[in-house]
């Protein structure tokens, strides 16, 4: 299979459908968003006339008060490659959830998990009365590599990873260098995509937040805030929580849409932090007029069982 990751705002989707129509190919979505029905635009989900006819899978499978993790990704992604590959055709993973990808590609397993409810909630409480900053430092503290990939408004995965380690003593990096297999489950080419200069990332990023505003952000960020409370992870999501202060009266438009841009720019620097760590990564920068001819090249040699 073909994995195709990256930061936010460098075309991976368009690269993608390229190559699955070039290679006969189908598209699992890697993002931990675009799995909700409803969540189009502060998503940037992939829409039809993008997809140019080419089946996506994982994309509008849940509600958005449904809660998704990774180990139903691997889970669910598992059962595409298996279905898409024995009907003879090319499955492409694309996304930028890099924990999403760096699992799947690295065999990561899945133990059951454990459970302390009453210490998540009392976690939760804590974060709903303004302690979030409090509680995230605690598992810089505790890990500081995993806390370094989350958001601290990532409540859900900070609160997951904290009680972890509450009912294990293991930390979430110590639990997952324990889950790696001796041999990769599937044998893979990873292209990452990325901007040699970073002015020209944020750029593509800013202008992909005014095209979301233009596009109708704001309904569907209005639709989440109404709702907070039980979209749990929309809530969280870079793309409405930003829009929220708008809403309560306490910001302005001008002033919202700037903080997402911020917020979006700081997610594709720990993006990029995950995907570095994909160590058989090919990395292409998208200022390059053949880049997507070099993709292809890498593709064939890879079909070719060639280095």
């Amino acid at each position: 299979m073909v994995a195709i990751g990256g930061p936010t705002a460098t075309g991976k989707t368009a690269l993608s459908v390229a190559l699955a129509k070039e290679f006969d190919g189908e598209i699992i979505s890697a993002d931990s968003m675009q799995i909700y029905k409803g969540l189009d635009v502060g998503t940037a989900k992939v829409t039809p006339e993008e997809m140019q006819g080419i089946p996506h899978h994982l994309i509008d499978i849940l509600t958005p008060d449904e809660l998704f993790s990774v180990a139903e990704f691997t889970a669910r992604a598992d059962a595409a490659i298996r279905d898409i590959t024995a009907r003879g055709k090319l499955p492409l993973i694309v996304g930028g959830t890099g924990l999403y990808i760096s699992s799947l590609l690295n065999g990561v397993s899945f133990a059951p998990q454990k459970e302390d409810l009453a210490f998540r909630a009392a976690l939760q409480a804590r974060i709903d009365n303004g302690e979030g900053q409090a509680v995230y430092e605690e598992l810089c503290r505790l890990d500081p590599d995993y806390a370094r990939t989350l958001h601290p408004n990532n409540t859900h995965r900070v609160i997951r990873a904290l009680e972890l380690y509450h009912l294990t003593g293991h930390t979430m990096s110590e639990q997952r260098a324990a889950s790696l297999p001796a041999q990769k489950p599937y044998r893979a080419l990873c292209i990452c995509l990325t901007c040699a200069d970073r002015a020209e990332l944020y750029r593509r990023i800013d202008l992909r937040v005014d095209r979301m505003v233009e596009a109708g952000i704001l309904p569907e960020a209005e639709y989440v805030w109404h709702n907070r409370d039980r979209f749990r992870t929309a809530a969280q999501a870079i793309g409405y929580k930003e829009f929220f202060p708008y809403f309560e009266g306490t910001g302005t438009l001008e002033q919202c849409t700037d903080k997402l841009k911020q917020a979006s720019r700081n997610y594709a620097k720990r993006q990029l932090t995950w995907f570095r760590r994909q160590a058989d990564a090919v990395w292409l920068e998208i200022e390059r007029p053949d880049t997507p001819q070099r993709a292809g090249e890498l593709v064939r040699q890879f079909l070719a069982g060639e280095d």
